[in-house]
Parts: structure tokens; C-alpha cells; sequence
């Protein structure tokens, strides 16, 4: 390896890592580097997916971006639906923390999808190729029924008042969600802020207090037992498979087929 690299530097003629004995770090130039060696390990990826698409898809693999939310849905049945047809594609699910770090994945060439959400009232980025899945709409989980009030399908912020919510951080889709109930609802707190939205359900079900989340926890709050109800908010997460201008692999491209035929059939959420 150190042959390799050594080779490296004297081909480019300039020193790409400082040296102190068995430690490497790298230099203003063999940072300024990454960028175009990501983006040749990108087309090193695409050969090869191209040559495992000459057996039907038979191997390989497809780096997805998602954001928890999303990953939970749409993305779980997507992948189902996808290995169900290429059990020999391997998926690989990269978690990022926000909207930010999808885009950030797909523009570095970490991952040649991604998948997220954003308000409906925001546009999507101008840079990256959009495939729209579905709308869903913002959700309040609670332990017992009797923590929500009774009435109607969509509970408005007001119902709230008094309320101890677990939220998401801020500059999240359902964070924003969030802060409209505490705005609308008098006497609500935030019990408890976390950045890890796998523990929002957790927490509800040890009596920590009633989280806002996103319509893709729905399936997994009511398998736990939770009532769920659907707030009444003036605004919604728009949900879309995104990717990088230009060719994608094989997978890339099935898969996109194949959400795009998800999304073309009506149900709940993707109606909007």
C-alpha cells in the first residue's frame, strides 16, 4: 500500500499525506483530492453493477441514503418488493440524521439513492433528480387512549393544551410539526428532546409523554399497541427518491421503476 500511494504521489507530483512514523495524515492536496477519487470509485461501481446487470441483476449492490422516518416507510416495503425480484442484489441502507445528510451523501457519492421528506411548502433541491413516492401527514402517538382527547380523525393543536410531548431536534420536518401543537396548544411542554427517532416509540411506551411523528411510524406505533391520531397541521411531508443527475446503475434504475409503480397506486398517503 505504501508502494501504491508513493506511485500516486510522484504521478500527480505532489505529496498527498504528511508522514510521522507509522501515522498518516493527509495534505491540502490530497484533501482537494477525495472529491474526484469519489466520483472514480462511482464510476468503478457503476462498470461493475453494469456487468451484474448482464446477469439479470443477479449481484451486486445499491447504497440507499434514508432518513428514519422514511426508512421505516416507504423504504422497508420498497426493499421488500425489490428482493422479492433480485434476492441476489445486496441493499445497503446508509442512515442519515436529516434531509441535509441525504444530500450530502448523493452529492459526495456515498449513496447513489436517497430517500426523504420535506414540507410541502419547500421546493426540492434544483441539483438532484426528484422521483415523488407520497405525502404524509404528521401524527401524535400516546401510551393510553385517555392521554388524547376524543372527537373527530385529525386532532387539532388546541386538543393538546397541557400536553408533555417527546420531539424530535430542531430543523426536522417533524421538530417544525412539533413547535405548530406547543404554538396552538397552551400549557404544552417539551418533555423530552432526542435526536434518535428510533427511540420516540420507546419512550412513549415507558410513559415519557406523547410524541409528534411522522405518518411512516404508524404501522410500527399501532404493532406496539399505541393509539395514534393524526393532527390536524397546515402543513405535510412530501416524500421523494432522489438520485444524482445522469446514468444510475441497474439496481438504481429497477428500483426507481419499481417505487414509481408503488407510488402510481392510490392509498392513503400517496393520494396527495
Amino acid at each position: 500500500m505504501s508502494q501504491a500511494l508513493r506511485s500516486l504521489e510522484q504521478d500527480l507530483g505532489t505529496s498527498l499525506f504528511n508522514r510521522t512514523g507509522r501515522t498518516l495524515t493527509l495534505t491540502a492536496a490530497g484533501e482537494a483530492i477525495i472529491p474526484a477519487l469519489r466520483e472514480v470509485m462511482h464510476g468503478v461501481d457503476l462498470a461493475r453493477s453494469l456487468v451484474d446487470a448482464v446477469e439479470g441483476l443477479q449481484g451486486g449492490r445499491l447504497v440507499i441514503s434514508s432518513t428514519p422516518s422514511q426508512a421505516a416507510s416507504p423504504l422497508a416495503p420498497l426493499v421488500g418488493r425489490f428482493l422479492k425480484k433480485h434476492p441476489g442484489v445486496q441493499i445497503v441502507v446508509k442512515s442519515a440524521a436529516s434531509r441535509g445528510d441525504v444530500i450530502a451523501s448523493l452529492r459526495e457519492g456515498g449513496s447513489e439513492l436517497g430517500l426523504m421528506a420535506r414540507s410541502t411548502s419547500d421546493a426540492p433541491p434544483m441539483d438532484l433528480a426528484i422521483q415523488p413516492l407520497e405525502v404524509q401527514n404528521y401524527l401524535c402517538v400516546a401510551k393510553d387512549p385517555q392521554e388524547l382527547p376524543s372527537g373527530g380523525e385529525l386532532l387539532p393543536p388546541e386538543a393538546l393544551f397541557g400536553a408533555r410531548l417527546i420531539v424530535g431536534q430542531p430543523g426536522t420536518g417533524v421538530r417544525r410539526a412539533a413547535d405548530l401543537v406547543l404554538a396552538g396548544a397552551p400549557g404544552s411542554r417539551i418533555a423530552v428532546e432526542i435526536e434518535s427517532r428510533e427511540a420516540l416509540l420507546p419512550l412513549v411506551l415507558a410513559g415519557a409523554g406523547i410524541a409528534v411523528v411522522a405518518d411512516g411510524f404508524r404501522a410500527a406505533a399501532e404493532a406496539s399497541g399505541l393509539t395514534v391520531r393524526a393532527l390536524d397541521l397546515p402543513e405535510s411531508l412530501a416524500v421523494d427518491l432522489t438520485h444524482r443527475p445522469g446514468p444510475v446503475s441497474p439496481a438504481a434504475r429497477e428500483f426507481l421503476s419499481l417505487a414509481r409503480d408503488w407510488s402510481s397506486k392510490p392509498t392513503p398517503r400517496n393520494q396527495g
